[in-house]
């Protein structure tokens, strides 16, 4: 884990005693709170209980973020609403395009200008959003640029929901062309651990599936959370009631290597971390899917692909085989299509479904990290400031 900056309480005592800063979390926003929260909110202003419902409409159900559009709302009770319960969150930074516009990435600041990323893809009968839960990670997995930036903070609720709203906004502009104009789908596969941010991602999700005005009605089965192995949150999650899809970043199939490329492993070994995953699958009878990043000459021989096979063998879960993208300055890359497809056909072979995941967004920094790293390097030099969907 990143160990977050001390600050001496008095520069001119040496023995002074150091305390470590916490992250700021955002201001209140609509999204962190369910609608009787809002409704209560709404009265300690002094507003009646229905302008709850009329600001989650807005939000929620027509997709609007900025207050000025919310014209139903008398003006001087929209300047108390928007000052404590619309905060401006997410500012863009940047903005790609590639895929002919249909894979969009958006670097956002937040408050207190740490870097999020997320990622809109269009397909001819779906739209999905790839979305943040932390801004950085630190679960130091090396072949992954988040990873190699270390954790900044935990996302709130509404960070986190703010990032699906936007982007279900643009699909129904109908800027992705060749797409439907509705949000279907959500990853939680953008920077972060997931369920090392357990209580707002929950919150999240719920935010996402509750009907509108409450959320943005979305089907549970069309939302993906993610998790490189934390097996108590993993445990936890089973007993949510959730329906979501869960996705495991295995990467390797023995723990020698996992080891190496996904350090929690140290922790939990492979054999336990699927044990949880398949109990996640009995209680909900959701396939897991499992995320395994092909690296060339790392994780991508015959005999790894025949002992990911013996291992899933007659379980409930799909293998969702990803071309790394490398990263700038890394030693790893993708592994070559012919050992690709060999790892494929031995996966098959032994049962096991496998898809290979649509490789998008080279040209846009598309793997996660990838946009906030290069902004990142253009501050530090003085200048101004993923198909991730797995559910097919």
């Amino acid at each position: 884990m990143t160990i977050l900056p001390v600050i001496p309480t008095s520069p001119d005592t040496p023995d002074a005693v150091v305390t470590r800063r916490r992250p700021a979390m955002p201001p209140r926003h609509l999204a962190d709170l369910d609608l009787a929260g809002r409704r209560a909110a709404v009265t300690e202003l002094g507003e009646p209980a229905f302008r709850a419902q009329q600001l989650s409409t807005h939000y929620f159900g027509r997709l609007v973020r900025d207050p000025a559009a919310m014209t139903d709302l008398p003006a001087a009770s929209r300047a108390k609403l928007t000052e404590d319960l619309l905060p401006m969150l997410l500012t863009p930074q940047r903005e790609l395009a590639c895929d002919d516009g249909a894979t969009r990435k958006t670097l956002w600041k937040l408050h207190d200008n740490a870097m999020v990323e997320s990622v809109l893809m269009g397909y001819p009968d779906r739209i999905t959003a790839c979305v943040s839960s932390q801004a950085g990670c630190g679960m130091a997995c090396p072949f992954c640029a988040t990873g190699q930036a270390g954790l900044t903070r935990n996302l709130s609720v509404a960070e986190i929901v703010d990032q699906v709203v936007y982007l279900a906004g643009v699909a129904a502009s109908g800027a992705v062309t060749g797409s439907p104009p509705r949000l279907s789908r959500v990853v939680f596969m953008g920077m972060g651990e997931p369920l090392a941010n357990y209580p707002r991602v929950i919150e999240a999700v719920r935010r996402l599936v509750a009907p509108a005005p409450e959320g943005l009605g979305l089907s549970q089965r069309h939302i993906t959370v993610s998790t490189v192995g934390l097996v108590p949150a993993m445990r936890r999650f089973i007993a949510e009631g959730l329906s979501v899809t869960l996705a495991l970043s295995l990467h390797a199939p023995d723990d020698d290597l996992r080891d190496e490329l996904v350090p929690v492993n140290q922790r939990w070994k492979v054999a336990e971390v699927l044990d949880a995953a398949f109990d996640y699958a009995a209680q909900t009878g959701r396939r897991i899917s499992i995320e395994y990043a092909l690296i060339r000459d790392v994780n991508d021989q015959p005999w790894r692909a025949d002992l990911l096979g013996r291992l899933l063998h007659g379980k409930l879960a799909h293998v969702n085989l990803i071309p790394l993208n490398p990263t700038p300055g890394s030693k790893w890359d993708a592994s070559p299509k012919p050992v690709e497809r060999e790892f494929v056909r031995r996966l098959r072979d032994a049962g096991v479904a496998t898809t290979v995941r649509d490789t998008r967004g080279r040209e846009i920094d598309g793997a996660c990290g990838q946009l906030a790293a290069s902004e990142l390097t253009v501050v530090d030099a003085g200048g101004a400031v993923a198909d991730a969907e797995v559910a097919r």
